[in-house]
């Protein structure tokens, strides 16, 4: 190997070889912001075919024959500009920015490029477009603001999951998180014992940029593990100039954005005796939304210092997030701490990038579907208080939801470490090695506990539920760039090896029967007095990959980029390990051509075109391998000893509990994508149209086998035929006017349509959704079948009450039967299209940003409605709202079936965010010699919803599973979202 890259080092030299006499390096910035600009072209004047360009930190080295002469620095986006030079020197080049500039540096797969010559559909969002207020991750920042990406909360608790879903729904089993990839670092999307979601580790305000690569030629680089597309997240550098130090307070206050229309005491009271039920009267007046909520407050300290010389660079920051959720005991506090330094040396052909993350989570979660249930199903004539003591059990004997409160609790600290160390060096002009070396290490423990409590009628033994969760990922990846340039095209090379490896293990115990000392359980553990429930589990996986990719440019007008990538992975076996994925893109810059080049109308114009292929492994270790265990049940065991009565005599027997599967191949997702990049009117209007269509196929499912001999009661295998299609169309449009010195504004907006649908299934229909409760649990609601949406609603369409006051359901095949073959598709949980608009307006030193996203098309199963608001509950003095009462002769026994009667309409619009800016004038306070600016805000979150849904928030999304395959649409008393206002202050020195 040493001697094939001696080989290839003297062949690229042999290339660049000339009689050189004088050698010319130096760095090239922008004058705004004086960041480095990579992919600068620079030519010898008059001598177009001697040049180069400039490196990612915008360096470059030319050697020239002629001892003197012009250089020619151009880039798109900047104006042009020529520099003498006279011997060997090394020059500082700042290219001033043309006005109205479509051009920008994106980061793409291991490395950076100018936005005219990507040929993928990358989509970037910059830090001043993030979304404003209490963000605890990077998913909230990007809601909205991306065609195609879809971004719902499983709930409105601090920091809840999210789900990102990229171009539709591609999987069944491995679920939609995208790839996530933070300064060149590949997370690994394991669970790390955190409950809430796993980017709540990255500072949101450390954040500079957010790339998404939709289309597979963008994402197919990261291979095995892009097909649900790849995020790449950019944290903010260090700049040269002088030291710049910010300083952010915050200070936010939440409510229930949206309460649920139960009844008041008195319409309880008239409600049922109406229904002649059994009117339990306390003689209060409760709203147990207001009762089990509270005005929350959230808190943020962020400090930041950063700058730099020509040879180094540095930014740190520290930051202390305090957030409170609308239900007590809910808490997320981060402690964050970041380092990104930068150095050069030898001659600048060595530079250095080093990155680090140090979080500290503690996140405290109440029982929350058992707090929204008490609030939506309590009697709102009981009162918590008696006489300013806490009652024990209120009617019905329901435990005081106070005091419920107080027994339980869900503690969980994790700390995590993320640390890359980037050295390059230029081996000859053209050529660079790049190694990157890192890891992500976590270590999470997690206590849910009960407080030992007894009524005469209630009573709760203590009990503690510990885990500790360990994670590793650690990453080598070495890199091989070439850059070579003619006088009229380029091409830039790529070679990679990358090798990375996961573990987690976990260790898990559970205790119970505490004594009622007032001291919590996980604090005494040695007084537990029943048996210990132990578990342990760990899982080590590697993936090994080669890659490389070409770009070629012809005249800045016509691209190619292809790329290759061969993954290998420790989850499959032995007979499919690799997998292979490739992609090529064209990409044809028509304002370039003559007939374009000096319209004032079409500024830019760009027609991209690109196939590729990308992978999935996100599913469970181990199952291409045979596992047991034992067993001396039934056929299990054998009585060997002649003398044993029993089963307890019986030996043990070894049985599979999985058959091994070395045959087992990826999930491959094969996307074509179009799309038209354009810029009118001087650039005042831009935006981007792409049409995409993504199939995947080799669906991976655990599913039940057909012969009955098989000894095990599931297995692994890919479906052979069956298919997930996604195709759809994408918008986003921006217009910016300046209309002079005192005032400007922009709006614009994106829409995106995606239709999902399921070919070739084997199956009548693989169950995403069920109910739960008393004679539901189990009931289908949503799944998988052939010709439809992933997440449709297959039920029975309810058509009212007959004449016993029961439940009427169509006889949808008319054979005079109701029955399980009478369900339907009723519509779908995944929207049709989904969009966003903004305004944004400047006005001397005020400025306002409002933010809007929806969606439309799809249905919610109404899962809290079927449980809890139904004229049985009412009868017996439990709250519900005047869906109970809608039909007078129903019958109080009625059940309350999986029906069309609880599926609702899903369309909603929301304000997502609004911010009202003030910058101070420094010189008029005195204050401009010693402070560089100082920002006043107020931002007001989730301000309003237009939709028909009655539940709490339209924008539902379980976060639950059935068959690891993930549940969509189904509102199971979900925590409730809150209006937020946030008021700021920025400081920079």
């Amino acid at each position: 190997m040493n001697k094939f890259y001696l080989v290839l080092i003297l062949a690229l030299g042999c290339l660049s070889y000339t009689n050189a006499q004088v050698q010319v390096s130096g760095n090239v910035v922008s004058d705004t912001e004086g960041l480095p600009i990579p992919n600068v072209t620079i030519a010898l004047k008059d001598k177009q075919s001697k040049g180069t360009t400039t490196d990612f930190d915008g360096n470059f080295v030319l050697q020239l024959n002629d001892e003197k002469g012009i250089l020619i620095f151009s880039y798109l986006g900047y104006e042009t500009q020529e520099v003498a030079y006279a011997g060997s020197q090394t020059l500082k080049v700042i290219l001033k920015e043309e006005e109205n500039s479509l051009e920008e540096v994106v980061i793409v797969g291991y490395g950076s490029q100018k936005r005219s010559d990507v040929t993928g559909a990358i989509s970037s969002v910059k830090s001043e477009d993030f979304n404003q207020g209490v963000v605890a991750n990077a998913g909230q920042l990007l809601q909205g603001k991306v065609a195609g990406v879809n971004v719902s909360s499983t709930s409105g608790e601090p920091g809840a999951t999210q789900d990102v879903i990229i171009r539709g729904v591609g999987s069944l089993r491995s679920g939609t998180t995208p790839l996530y990839i933070v300064d060149g670092f590949a997370l690994d999307n394991s669970g790390n014992g955190v409950a809430s979601n796993p980017l709540n580790f990255i500072n949101p305000q450390d954040i500079e940029s957010i790339e998404v690569l939709k289309d597979a030629s963008s994402a197919a680089i990261y291979g095995s593990r892009a097909a649900n597309g790849v995020i790449v997240i950019t944290t903010k550098k260090g700049k040269k100039g002088k030291t710049k130090i910010n300083l952010t307070l915050s200070n936010g206050f939440s409510k229930i954005a949206n309460k649920v229309a139960v009844f008041s005491a008195d319409e309880f009271r008239t409600n049922v005796n109406a229904v002649n039920g059994t009117l339990v009267d306390g003689g209060a007046a409760t709203d147990w939304q207001d009762e089990l909520t509270r005005t929350a407050i959230s808190k943020n300290v962020n400090f930041s210092m950063s700058g730099g010389t020509d040879n180094s660079s540095y930014a740190a920051s520290i930051g202390v997030d305090d957030q409170e959720g609308i239900l007590r005991n809910s808490n997320l506090k981060r402690y964050s701490g970041r380092l990104n330094l930068t150095q050069k040396a030898i001659d600048d052909k060595l530079n250095v990038t080093f990155n680090l993350t140090a979080t500290k989570l503690d996140n405290t979660r109440p029982n929350s579907r058992s707090v929204v249930g008490n609030m939506l199903s309590l009697n709102p004539t009981d009162a918590p208080y008696e006489n300013g003591v806490l009652k024990g059990n209120l009617s019905n004997d329901v435990l005081n939801p106070f005091i419920a409160e107080s027994i339980y609790g869900d503690y969980t600290n994790n700390n995590r470490i993320l640390a890359n160390i980037s050295p390059s060096y230029k081996i000859i002009d053209g050529l660079t090695y790049k190694l990157n070396v890192g890891v992500d290490y976590s270590i999470t423990e997690r206590d849910v506990q009960y407080m030992p409590y007894a009524t005469e009628t209630n009573t709760t033994l203590g009990s503690v539920n510990t885990a500790t969760t360990k994670n590793s990922n650690t990453l080598v990846e070495n890199t091989l760039n070439y850059n070579l340039y003619t006088d009229s095209s380029s091409f830039t090379f790529l070679l990679g090896h990358s090798y990375q490896q996961t573990e987690v293990s976990q260790k898990q115990f559970y205790l119970e029967g505490f004594p009622d000392n007032g001291v919590a359980p996980r604090y005494q553990l040695e007084t537990a007095n029943q048996q210990t429930i132990q578990s342990a589990y760990a899982t080590k996986n590697e993936l090994q990959s080669f890659f490389g990719r070409v770009n070629y440019t012809y005249n800045d007008k016509y691209l190619v980029t292809a790329t290759m990538r061969a993954d290998g992975s420790s989850k499959f076996g032995e007979n499919n390990r690799y997998g292979y994925f490739p992609s090529v893109a064209l990409g044809w810059n028509i304002s370039k051509e003559s007939f374009l080049a000096n319209s004032d109308q079409i500024n830019n114009l760009k027609l991209r075109a690109s196939w590729g292929q990308t992978g999935s492994q996100e599913i469970p270790s181990k199952i291409t391998q045979a596992s047991y265990t034992e067993s001396n049940t039934e056929n299990d065991t054998y009585p060997l000893d002649t003398a044993a009565t029993d089963l307890s005599g019986y030996p043990y027997g070894s049985i599979f509990t999985r058959l091994a599967n070395p045959d087992i191949q990826w999930e491959v997702s094969t996307q074509t994508n179009i799309g038209l990049d354009f810029g009118l009117f001087g650039n005042k209007l831009t935006g981007t149209i792409d049409y995409f269509s993504k199939v995947t196929d080799n669906i991976l499912l655990e599913v039940a086998p057909t012969d009955p001999i098989v000894p095990v009661s599931s297995y692994w295998t890919n479906i052979p035929n069956m298919e997930i299609k996604n195709n759809g169309i994408e918008l986003a449009l921006d217009y910016n006017n300046y209309v002079n010195d005192n005032f400007s504004y922009n709006i614009g907006g994106n829409i995106s349509i995606t239709k999902n649908q399921v070919n070739n299934s084997p199956y009548k229909i693989l169950t995403t959704g069920a109910a739960q409760g008393s004679g539901q649990t189990g009931a289908t609601i949503n799944g998988v079948l052939n010709g439809e949406s992933i997440g449709a609603f297959y039920m029975q369409e309810f058509t009212g009450i007959d004449a016993d006051g029961l439940n009427q359901f169509a006889d949808a095949n008319n054979d005079g039967e109701i029955l399980d073959d009478d369900r339907r598709v009723a519509g779908n949980a995944l929207p049709d299209y989904i969009y966003a608009f903004y305004l944004n307006f400047n006005y001397k030193n005020f400025d306002l940003g409002l933010n809007f996203n929806g969606a439309g098309g799809n249905k919610i199963y109404n899962h809290v409605a079927m449980s809890s608001f139904n004229k049985g509950n009412l009868a017996n003095s439990f709250n519900t709202t005047d869906r109970a009462v809608e039909f007078l002769n129903e019958s109080a026994t009625n059940s309350n079936l999986v029906s069309t009667r609880y599926l609702e309409d899903g369309d909603f619009l929301r304000l997502n965010n609004a911010t009202l800016g003030y910058n101070f004038n420094l010189d008029a306070l005195g204050l401009g010699e010693s402070i560089k600016n100082l920002r006043l805000s107020i931002t007001g979150q989730n301000l309003f919803v237009i939709t028909d849904y009655s539940g709490f928030d339209p924008e539902i999304n379980t976060g639950s599973a059935i068959g690891g395959i993930q549940t969509f649409g189904i509102d199971y008393f979900s925590y409730p979202k809150s209006r937020t206002i946030l008021l700021s202050l920025n400081v920079e020195f």
